[in-house]
């Protein structure tokens, strides 16, 4: 043969598995490429949601505090009035009843 020693012809195939192991199957490389991805998208959508909480616990906070805009709240979604006011609901006349 060409002098190669068969330790060696074995440390050669050893090589040549890992490689293949760490560039090509299903726990190598494009694993670990696949959980970067979904990593940083977890970490977008938890910032995303991080953002919506604390715009929910102003609002929430907003609401225990103060009247203003429990009150707002109440007219704007529930059509509220206070004692003594009166409501005018304007609807407006559309283009086919002409």
């Amino acid at each position: 043969m060409f002098g190669i020693k068969p330790v060696m012809l074995i440390l050669l195939v050893i090589l040549l598995l890992l490689q293949y192991r760490l560039w090509l199957s299903h726990d190598g490389l494009p694993s670990l490429l696949r959980l970067h991805h979904a990593v940083e998208n977890q970490r977008l959508d938890n910032a995303r949601l991080e953002e919506r909480n604390e715009v929910l616990a102003a609002e929430v906070q907003d609401l225990k505090s103060g009247l203003e805009a429990l009150e707002e709240r109440a007219r704007s979604e529930l059509g509220m009035i206070k004692p003594g006011e009166t409501f005018f609901h304007i609807i407006e006349d559309s283009d086919d009843a002409q």
